[in-house]
């Protein structure tokens, strides 16, 4: 399983070792929610009538059935295994960790606070710089939106954003020139019900 494990966190860029990345899943498995949550607890009786109403289940996870926190659990250990620190970003941009700060503050830079500092998260970076334009796409991503809506929305293709015809992510529409602003009208909905 080790020596499995470790060819995958390889092939995948990540440079942690089997244990150490089982460690962070555990810790964000054990963080998110418990092992078998009844959804029905969290709403009132109306609210409870009223999702029933529209087909949703709301029974507690059956003992053989999927558990759904597994693929979560484990975009959570990818994003936080490959953050950077504010040393990390500033050497990579080359610039002081203050501006970095600095960025974060101003929300042109996407971070969250962990319990050894902030966390940066890699696909906001291009090379020795940050994506093109992405000061304009946070200042449209709700303030309330998780860093892991963030970055599946900006590593997901989005069908509003074609390169060569093709569905592109907000990420690698940004890389090849596109408009900003179009992104960002996007990222604006995140957290939204159309």
């Amino acid at each position: 399983m080790t020596l499995a494990l470790e060819n995958v966190l390889a092939k995948a860029g990540l440079r942690v070792d089997a244990a150490e990345f089982l460690t962070l899943v555990e810790d964000v498995a054990r963080r998110l929610s418990p092992q078998n949550p009844d959804p029905g607890q969290y709403f009132s009786a109306g609210q409870r009538s009223a999702l029933a109403d529209v087909g949703l289940d709301l029974s507690p996870r059956q003992d053989g059935e999927p558990d759904y926190r597994a693929r979560t659990v484990a975009a959570h250990a990818v994003l936080a295994e490959s953050s950077l620190t504010v040393a990390e970003a500033a050497h990579a941009l080359g610039i002081d960790p203050s501006r970095i700060r600095h960025r974060l503050a101003a929300r042109r830079l996407a971070g969250w606070k962990s319990q050894n500092g902030w966390r940066l998260p890699a696909w906001q970076f291009a090379g020795k710089d940050v994506l093109p334009g992405l000061d304009v796409v946070l200042a449209a991503v709700p303030a309330d939106q998780p860093a892991l809506v963030v970055a599946a929305f900006m590593t997901t293709p989005q069908d509003d954003l074609e390169i060569n015809g093709e569905p592109a992510s907000p990420r690698e529409w940004l890389l090849a020139g596109g408009d900003p602003r179009l992104a960002a009208r996007l990222a604006g909905t995140l957290g939204t019900a159309f």
